[in-house]
């Protein structure tokens, strides 16, 4: 099987260029261009490419929030490719990426594909892990959530989000007057959530702060909370403890 490729740059004559040379390396394969961040997650996320060379100055995102928009069981090999060597200490934090500045030529090009292969010959899996975890940890709270609602490619802004509940393996998340199923676990998408606004109040519910109206103990430790649009949770006395780590006080 071929080494699925997909290609995001702004720059057309940029994007010719890479694909121009992939042409030398008969292994790999060109599923799609795009030019935009927005573009970008809606390939990634419905062609499941193994390898993306990726601007990290794009329209309406950028490399980095790109990469955090996608489910971490989507997410690509990445080879970065930019103007502006700022990037480039963050891009080597872990031996997971190649950095391409640009203008680069044919042999630094070659070079980083043949990096690239014995990385996902020998161990594919252990870098995309190590790339994950320095993802989530390097690059902040995510803005943007994805799912998929009648076989379109939605994005939430993360900031909208009133509560998410889990519903087996998936979990609800409630947005304005919207509410959105989205394969995920609560461990993983509460990681990627600012823990300054949004908090767990049960095992299987995470609310955001502000759009919680109020608290009311209940019997036996538990707490009623009331949300602004008049729906009423409860948080569990197990997870008390985390208004108090963020300084909020109820009796």
């Amino acid at each position: 099987m071929p080494i699925r490729v997909l290609i995001v740059d702004d720059e057309p004559l940029a994007r010719k260029k890479i694909r121009a040379f992939l042409k030398e390396h008969a292994e790999f394969e060109v599923v799609t261009e795009c030019g935009s961040g927005h573009d970008a997650i809606r390939a990634i996320t419905y062609l499941i490419p193994d390898l993306v060379f990726l601007d990290i100055r794009i329209p309406d995102s950028d490399g980095f929030e790109v990469l955090k928009s996608i489910d971490s069981a989507r997410l690509p090999a990445v080879i970065f490719t930019t103007a502006f060597d700022e990037y480039a200490v963050k891009a080597f934090d872990v031996d997971a990426l190649d950095y391409l500045l640009k203008p680069f030529n044919r042999p630094r090009f070659t070079q980083a594909i043949e990096r690239f292969l014995a990385r996902w010959k020998q161990s594919h899996q252990r870098e995309r892990a190590r790339f994950l975890d320095w993802l989530q940890n390097s690059a902040g709270p995510t803005k943007r959530l994805v799912v998929k609602n009648n076989g379109r490619i939605i994005l939430i802004n993360a900031d909208s989000v009133q509560s998410i509940k889990a519903e087996g393996d998936y979990v609800r998340i409630q947005a304005a007057k919207q509410s959105y199923l989205m394969r995920e676990t609560m461990q993983s998408i509460e990681s990627r959530l600012d823990p300054r606004k949004f908090i767990r109040i049960h095992r299987s519910v995470i609310v955001n702060l502000e759009f919680v109206a109020g608290f009311k103990p209940l019997p036996g430790g538990d707490y009623r909370v009331f949300m602004k649009d008049g729906i009423e949770l409860t948080m569990s006395r197990t997870f008390r403890k985390q208004l108090s780590r963020m300084r909020i006080h109820i009796s």
